[in-house]
């Protein structure tokens, strides 16, 4: 792929170094894992948090070990494996995989913002995870509570791990960016979890789902249209182009999905 071009006040043609593409990218990739990985990893921290109340530490840290290690396992070894596919049949596969995985997120965010579905509740879903815990009998508790937290990860963060794989098909170094920036988001919710000993319930998921639902749409469409062997005007640089124009879309159908205030009375 060729750095696109520019022009200088004179109209002389200045070239982009594609080096600082590669570093957007890399930055983008990196973002959009990290804000995915985030979500995802508040709504399991408030299971295993919920497990370690109720039941015990070790044990809520052994199902979270334990699906950490399944979920970068996956990464491993399916990640390098894509990479095997032809480059633009690939792009395609991935397109659409990121384009509906993408379309998912910004669903769910644009009923929230409407009104149309509830915002979730941690505090809620803590207390309700501790009640059916206790609840449980002695004998049983422990194993329930061991399956609990590393259901609550493995699920929670399969998403993340496809994410991650699928951007990471496009080279090593995108692989790289990618399960970095999700690899920041787990220790930093897990860091504050252990700091708070409580639900993140402030973190602003539904703002975070709807970026990573534009961020997802964007790259997916991106590489979608590459993979039809579309050749995008400004090249890497119509990615934040087409961010923009699915914000304002977004933007557009919340305005007109929004349920009256006297309905929601």
């Amino acid at each position: 792929m060729r750095s696109p071009a520019t022009r200088s006040p004179r109209g002389a043609a200045v070239l982009v170094p594609r080096g600082f593409l590669c570093l957007m990218n890399g930055w983008a990739l990196a973002g959009t894992t990290f804000l995915a990985s985030g979500v995802e990893a508040v709504e399991a921290l408030t299971i295993v948090l919920a497990v370690g109340v109720a039941r015990s530490w070790s044990v809520a840290l052994r199902g979270t070990v334990y699906a950490l290690i399944v979920l970068a396992l996956i990464v491993v070894l399916f990640g390098p494996l894509l990479r095997l596919v032809p480059i633009e049949q690939l792009k395609l596969v991935v397109g659409i995989v990121l384009t509906l995985f993408g379309l998912s997120w910004l669903r769910k965010s644009i009923l929230r913002y409407a009104g149309r579905k509830a915002l979730r509740n941690e505090d809620a879903a803590f207390a309700r995870e501790v009640s059916v815990l206790r609840a449980a009998e002695d004998a049983q508790a422990d194993k329930i509570a061991l399956i609990t937290a590393f259901k609550s990860v493995l699920l929670e963060g399969l998403e993340v791990a496809i994410i991650v794989v699928t951007f990471g098909a496009a080279s090593t170094l995108a692989l790289r960016w990618s399960a970095l920036g999700a690899a920041a988001a787990v220790v930093l919710v897990a860091m504050l979890g252990l700091a708070l000993k409580q639900p993140a319930s402030r973190v602003p998921e539904n703002t975070m789902k709807f970026v990573v639902g534009i961020m997802l749409t964007s790259f997916g469409t991106f590489w979608t249209g590459e993979g039809l062997g579309i050749a995008w005007l400004g090249e890497d640089f119509s990615l934040p182009v087409l961010a923009v124009f699915y914000l304002v879309v977004s933007l557009v159908l919340v305005a007109a999905a929004r349920v009256p205030r006297q309905a929601r009375a």
